[in-house]
């Protein structure tokens, strides 16, 4: 390959992966095996802090029906810091998560997602969707919510609002490296797991001083990874899959089939419903800044965009007979798009709940490990060229550490990266001389 700065040789050793179940939603999951523990960044302090909490996931139970994950919600990449002035780190959230193994779809009204948990990603972490608890006040011209300094909502927390604030924008200076944050030590997405400065274009310099890399890298050349699923049971994918349902087309850019409104002031929904008046359209309050500022338009016939809940059915590398799933959008410079990754509704019949224990006759899902079978994972390398950022990502879950060594186009070693158990993903600096 040839790359303006670096490597000609990627020297590899590692673990194969082989399932003894073939429902992703058992074998799907980043099991921690080798008692990886989670670390996080203070403000002002660049070096990673360790954390005596072990991440990813603890235990994967199943019966006919569910599936049963433990986890103490932690990723194996570091968390924060949150610049906002948020004062909560991530914490060990001690959870229980049962799955549907067969998700169904709801043919009745759809379910709306909430606030909190709509969804685990492979990880452990939370999915949140867009909301952040703030919205405009009508009566009193003011954001309102659970946030310090802002008066309670009308009718209290979790009352519907005319105008709700979208977290992704609004939010935006209290996200980590990964696009996380805690509440009240939960740590979530509610986005593409993605760090920022993989992004094409740079929105947010915090990876500069706390570098992570995130869940995984978007990588357009491929069908991205399952990264979660839903709170109804579906899988969610990263931003790129297939560009026919069938699993032809070659790999694009799964789109979101909503847009903003072209509209300067907030008086209507885009359904045509007349709701008290939200601000109007300022620096402040830009389009976006509210998810009531976007519209959903269909897109009959083509299928790289999808529904009003963020999926499509489609085959998948997972699913070669084909599921409906969600995807985690983004736009064509790999910035967050709205709604983000499931919602404003779900597709499937919402049964997957949090539990305090498992009531049932469940047995314990172990990978079966073979060792030194090359074969079974393939790595990606990219962007091809490039002169900043060089990301190695692995096509699958890896069970054990993967070291990868870089050797310049004189043969002479630059770097000794690994890539670590429960992970598959890992950046390098090439900007950075002392790296």
């Amino acid at each position: 390959m040839t790359l303006k700065k670096m490597c000609s040789v990627l020297a590899l050793g590692l673990s194969s992966i082989a399932f003894g179940q073939t429902n992703p939603a058992i074998t799907a999951w980043l099991q921690n095996t080798t008692g990886i523990m989670g670390s996080h960044y203070v403000s002002g302090n660049s070096t990673v802090i360790p954390d005596n909490v072990e991440a990813n996931i603890q235990t994967v139970q199943y019966s006919t029906n569910w599936v049963y994950v433990t986890t103490n919600g932690i990723p194996a990449y570091p968390t924060g810091p949150f610049l906002d002035g948020n004062p909560t780190l991530a914490t060990d959230q001690n959870a229980i998560f049962k799955f549907p193994l067969n998700p169904t779809q709801n043919t009745g009204t759809p379910t709306a997602t909430t606030g909190g948990n709509i969804g685990v990603f492979i990880n452990g972490v939370a999915l949140f969707d867009y909301r952040d608890g703030v919205a405009w006040n009508t009566t009193t011209n003011t954001l309102c919510g659970g946030l310090p300094g802002m008066s309670p909502c009308p009718g209290g927390p979790g009352t519907a609002q005319s105008w709700n604030r979208d977290a992704v924008p609004a939010e935006k200076l209290g996200f980590d490296c990964s696009k996380g944050h805690p509440a009240n030590g939960n740590y979530h997405h509610h986005q593409n797991p993605s760090a920022f400065n993989l992004d094409l274009t740079v929105i947010s310099t915090v990876c500069d001083l706390y570098a992570a890399d995130g869940l995984y890298a978007i990588n357009a050349a491929q069908h991205s990874p399952l990264i979660g699923f839903a709170y109804d049971g579906f899988p969610i994918y990263g931003a790129y899959g297939y560009a026919n349902a069938d699993g032809t087309g070659g790999i694009v850019r799964i789109k979101s089939g909503y847009q903003l409104r072209n509209i300067t002031t907030k008086t209507v929904w885009a359904d045509g419903t007349n709701v008290a008046d939200g601000p109007v359209v300022s620096a402040t309050y830009p389009l976006g800044y509210f998810r009531e500022d976007y519209e959903f338009i269909a897109h009959p016939g083509q299928a790289d965009y999808l529904d009003e809940h963020n999926g499509r059915f489609c085959v998948t590398p997972e699913y070669p007979n084909g599921i409906y799933c969600y995807f985690a959008t983004v736009d064509a410079n790999h910035n967050s798009a709205y709604p983000y990754a499931v919602g404003p509704t779900f597709y499937g019949n919402k049964v997957a709940s949090k539990v305090t224990s498992i009531t049932e006759s469940v047995t314990t899902y172990t990978s079966s490990v073979g060792v030194e079978d090359l074969s079974a994972t393939t790595f990606s390398i990219f962007p091809n060229p490039t002169a900043e950022i060089l990301v190695i990502q692995s096509s699958g879950l890896l069970n054990g550490n993967v070291s990868a060594e870089l050797v310049n186009a004189d043969h002479f070693s630059r770097k000794y990266l690994v890539l670590f158990q429960c992970g598959n993903v890992v950046q390098w600096d090439l900007s950075d001389p002392h790296q």
